[in-house]
């Protein structure tokens, strides 16, 4: 027979009896030189044991193997895997070589060992090949899709047969080790049937749940999570465990059915068809907690956002449901209540206990319905937390972020956020993304929304791993989420998990999808809800009664009633609205003191000596070297103060006063004009040195923080706002690379800075730099689009503040002007003026956002410098009191500062401008020598606009003819905003003869600017001799 054949061949190879090798040498527990010189003994069949381990017989071999043929599951099943293996062609060589290794102490099956040998280079590469296919692309047959309606070819790769393995070879044994590698391919067990590498395959990678992770590039991170993946038997939730997702399941179901039958009418975009999103966030949350988070700042869009807040953040249900009534919040003895916003844009911040009985801190962000423009500001919040904190290893704050699949794949802020990952001034220790995939965006259909295969392809390109989830099976999203907060916490990279989901109803609940989805919502109005899924999955495996299950969803009912009939005696407060609230910070309807803003000259003195210095050793470059000496001779007051210094001293007094500054920008390190130097290069080495660093040896580290950013505007600005949220104690700035490419982040400009405290009731600090000026650089390098900002500007044209001059020579006269405005819009002409203006914005008890219109031909102006003396506590000025901002600045010929100073009867005109196009009317009025003729005022600070100082120039000059010059075309500029206001102070001092107030500078256009040189400046002697001209 064939085993008698096989058993002599290998008894010749080894030497010894043939019987001995097949049956007696090969397993008997007997010593090796005692059997080797027996010969086998006939043996009663009646005393074989059956187990092809204990096998004492050549005859019972041969019986076996005609049972073996007769019936393969007649005999023990490792006999069967023998006799398959020479079915297969194992040679006779690889038996006898495996028998003899197994002789030396080999501790790899002998069978196993035989069958191996057989295997050849390319089947090893084949088998190895795919299983790298199931790793990379057997997401694609996964079962996602909850409607089963996405019909998806099967991948060619995930064919056995195109690795040349058929039915016959699937009991076969394959050897898979490899060197440091995990889960299927783990050393530890190398040798497996092709049927249970396939099964492993499948179980791991075409369930309920998709993996993507083989484009990540660092083998340490892939193997993790293949060990996490790739398991023998996949983990199966206790009752305990199971009771603990369906309470969680059914309080974000019920509170949607509940919400659908109190407010049938009114859109509140529902979370129907993704309810597992409770689950998954608390999951996340109780998870992170127990790995060290302890304050966990969320962003998200409107759909679910009423659940998230309700059953996530545990913002008390009354007052959702009271907000659903439209009464408006106020706090006792505050009249300022803002604008207000609809409920599914609003935030809260609460303290939760977690399964577990830690205590994790919550915070949502309000938002606009730009879907994803919150991401990077959430993603600012958290590196602010983490510097407060001082969370070094960036795991006690996290970030969550929920996306739409239509906007994750589509908004270019999105891209823009992820690529912050890992930016050393900006990376958060990794943030989890959480999608709700509808399948659809709005109306439209996936294959039309985005050119990939799926919505989250653009987290590839950092090297996230993604899970996609069935969001039906709340089991499979509950261990995801589980999965997505280990590799967080672990690897501090962003992670991303897509809940594969429908949407119940259409965009809002009054909406009809049938229009354009009609088959995916013939098989929605079948399809049972999560919770229906669950409870039945439960009931069938048995581990939960109806009568457990119905004592929740009972509890459920109860308690949303409960709550319902508590929001009609709710009184909301308008500080629940806040997502923190900066005690001691006064609102808009408080008046706050005024604080001055000059340093002691001896204090300046000292900044300005840390500030240009350079320690030994190293070595700037040579104009780096010249930049730093002139410095440490303006503070020693042999020469001026130029623009780049003034700033410095500004952040340097603010820093040394404890304070915290950040700026951040498209090469702000350096300045675009080579202007700042905050940050300098060893020419030699590539070290860095940064002054600001070393102002005092008690300095915090990190206190100051200067960083190029991406080429950015959304998503860095984004970024910088949400950073000044946290706290009011930091001048925080972001600075376009020229004001042009600001409207890169128009919609940060118009739905959070400009309006965030009016809707949100939310102050920010934030202080926005503008490079603005004509220099004949072209239509993009001259405007900031002053117009734009003064236009979102919410002060009433028509209104002349009150003054109290009792107070005017303290700065207290306006009262609460500035407080009652929404933003701060400056263009200053002066180093010492934009030094006041930035201690000004931390030296305030309330915060405003600041647009500063920055030069760039003054940085290096000679006309534009100031004495160190400006910088100081004395003022200059007689009657003044304290060393403040100058909103305005009076002509050159005026001293007098008090509200109605003496008549200048000979000025014929009165030309009031802002910014650098001072310098040059003043030359021009030079020029022409007609200084006591034509005064030039200065409008420093335009928002608030400053009546006071305006109607006090016109009291100054009773003859002269009130003009407004600029370099902007007339449709541009400042021009349409001072008319109104300019025409209010002429009005309340009886000046006004015509609406139409003169002007002398460029006409309308299209575009901003002319691209010719020498137009440029044809235009620009117009707008001066038309100033200047009498």
């Amino acid at each position: 027979m064939a085993l008698a054949a096989v058993g002599r061949r290998v008894g010749k190879q080894l030497g010894i009896a043939p019987i001995a090798c097949a049956a007696q040498k090969w397993i008997h527990t007997a010593g090796a030189a005692e059997q080797q010189s027996q010969q086998p003994k006939a043996v009663a069949m009646s005393k074989l044991k059956d187990s092809f381990l204990d096998g004492t017989s050549s005859t019972y071999l041969e019986e076996l193997e005609e049972r073996y043929r007769s019936d393969p599951q007649s005999v023990d099943k490792t006999w069967g895997s023998f006799f398959k293996s020479l079915e297969s062609g194992v040679n006779p060589e690889a038996v006898a070589e495996a028998f003899h290794a197994f002789e030396q102490g080999s501790d790899v099956h002998p069978l196993s060992a035989a069958a191996v040998s057989n295997q050849t280079i390319q089947e090893s590469m084949r088998l190895l090949l795919m299983v790298r296919a199931y790793q990379v692309n057997g997401h694609f047959i996964a079962k996602l899709d909850p409607l089963g309606i996405e019909q998806r070819p099967v991948p060619p790769e995930l064919d056995p047969a195109l690795y040349g393995f058929s039915e016959k070879d699937m009991d076969r044994e394959f050897f898979l080790g490899t060197w440091k590698m995990r889960g299927v391919l783990a050393e530890d067990r190398p040798i497996r049937t092709l049927r249970e590498v396939l099964d492993r395959l499948r179980d791991a990678y075409c369930g309920t749940t998709g993996y993507e992770f083989m484009h990540i590039a660092e083998r340490d991170k892939c193997n993790w999570l293949r060990e996490r993946i790739e398991l023998v038997e996949q983990p199966q939730a206790t009752k305990e465990e199971k009771m603990h997702m369906f309470d969680r399941l059914s309080w974000s179901s019920l509170f949607e059915t509940f919400m659908a039958n109190k407010y049938a009418a009114a859109k509140r975009f529902g979370l129907e068809g993704c309810e597992t999103l409770i689950p998954a966030m608390k999951t996340l949350i109780d998870r992170s907690a127990e790995l060290g988070t302890e304050a966990i700042c969320m962003g998200m869009p409107h759909r679910g956002r009423l659940n998230v807040l309700a059953n996530v953040v545990r913002k008390p249900m009354k007052q959702i449901f009271s907000e659903f009534s439209g009464v408006q919040p106020k706090s006792e003895g505050d009249t300022f209540t803002g604008t207000g916003d609809v409920k599914y844009h609003l935030g809260t911040s609460y303290d939760r206990p977690t399964a577990t009985g830690k205590r994790v801190h919550l915070s949502l962000l309000a938002n606009p319905s730009h879907l994803e423009a919150v991401d990077p500001v959430v993603l600012g919040k958290v590196r602010a937390k983490q510097y407060y904190s001082e969370d070094k290893e960036r795991l006690k704050n996290l970030c969550i972020l929920m996306h739409g699949d239509g906007s994750f794949a589509g908004q270019g802020v999105v891209y823009e956020t992820l690529d912050m990952s890992q930016l050393p001034e900006y990376t958060v220790g990794g943030t989890i993304h959480v999608i709700v995939n509808n399948q659809v965006a709005f109306t439209t259909d996936p294959k039309k929304s985005r050119s990939s295969p799926y919505c989250t392809d653009v987290a590839k390109a950092l090297s996230a791993p993604i899970f996609h989830v069935n969001a039906d099976d709340v089991e499979a999203v509950v261990r995801a989420s589980k999965l997505a907060a280990d590799w967080r916490a672990t690897w501090k990279t962003d992670v991303v998990l897509d809940l594969v989901c429908y949407r119940r109803y259409g965009h809002n609940e009054i909406d009809e999808p049938m229009f354009t989805q009609p088959i995916m919502y013939q098989a929605i109005r079948s399809h049972p809800t999560p919770l229906q899924i669950y409870e039945k999955r439960l009931l069938e495996e048995g581990v939960v009664s109806k009568e457990e299950m119905s004592s929740i969803t009972d509890n459920v009912q109860t308690t949303l009633s409960s709550e319902f009939d508590g929001a009609k005696s709710y009184k909301p407060d308008a500080k629940d609205w806040l997502s923190s609230y900066w005690k001691g910070f006064m609102g808009p309807d408080q008046l706050a003191r005024i604080r001055n803003t000059g340093v002691p000259k001896d204090f300046l003195r000292d900044v300005g000596t840390a500030i240009s210095s350079i320690p030994e050793g190293f070595n700037p470059h040579r104009m780096i070297k010249k930049v730093f000496e002139q410095r440490r001779g303006m503070v020693e007051e042999r020469e001026d103060v130029d623009w780049g210094m003034a700033e410095l001293l500004a952040f340097g007094t603010l820093l040394a006063e404890g304070n915290h500054v950040r700026i951040s920008g498209q090469d702000v390190e350096r300045g675009t004009f080579s202007s700042r130097h905050a940050v300098i290069h060893d020419q030699k080495t590539g070290e860095r040195y940064i002054p600001m660093q070393h102002i005092s040896s008690n300095q915090k580290p990190g206190s100051f923080a200067a960083s190029n950013s991406s080429l950015s505007e959304f998503g860095i600005m984004g970024f910088e706002l949400g950073y000044a949220l946290e706290n009011p104690n930091s001048l925080v700035c972001w600075e376009a690379q020229f004001g042009d490419f600001a409207n890169g982040a128009q919609t940060i400009f118009d739905q959070f800075l400009t309006s965030g405290e009016a809707k949100w009731l939310r102050q920010n600090g934030l202080v926005c730099l503008l490079p603005h000026g004509y220099d004949g650089q072209g239509p993009e390098h001259s405007s900031a689009r002053l117009e734009r900002f003064l236009q979102m500007s919410d002060e009433d044209p028509y209104m002349v503040p009150a003054v109290d001059e009792s107070k005017w020579f303290t700065g207290g006269h306006l009262g609460s002007q500035t407080q009652s405005i929404n933003i701060q819009i400056a263009n200053c002409t002066t180093p010492a003026n934009y030094f006041h203006l930035l201690r000004r914005q931390i030296h305030r008890q309330f915060r405003k956002p600041l647009l500063v219109f920055s030069p760039k031909n003054l940085l290096r102006h000679p006309a534009a410098k100031s004495p160190l003396k400006e910088f100081d506590d004395i003022p200059d000025d007689k009657g003044i009191q304290g060393v403040r901002f100058k909103r305005l600045i009076m002509d050159t010929s005026a001293t007098d500062r008090s509200p109605h100073p003496p008549e200048e009867p000979s000025f014929k005109r009165v030309v009031f401008c802002s910014g650098k196009v001072y310098y040059e009317l003043a030359a021009e009025r030079e020029k022409q020598g007609k200084q006591k003729e034509v005064a030039i005022v200065r409008m420093e600070q335009l928002a608030p606009f400053p009546y006071d100082l305006v109607m006090r120039e016109i009291r100054r000059y009773p003859n002269a003819e009130i003009m407004w010059s600029q370099e902007e075309p007339m449709n541009m500029g400042a021009y349409t905003y001072v008319v109104p206001r300019m025409n209010t102070c002429l009005e309340t001092e009886d000046r006004l003869r015509t609406r139409k107030l003169p002007y002398a500078g460029r006409k309308a256009s299209a575009s901003p600017a002319t691209g010719f040189g020498n137009v440029h400046a044809a235009d620009q002697n117009v707008v001066l001799e038309a100033a200047i001209d009498i």
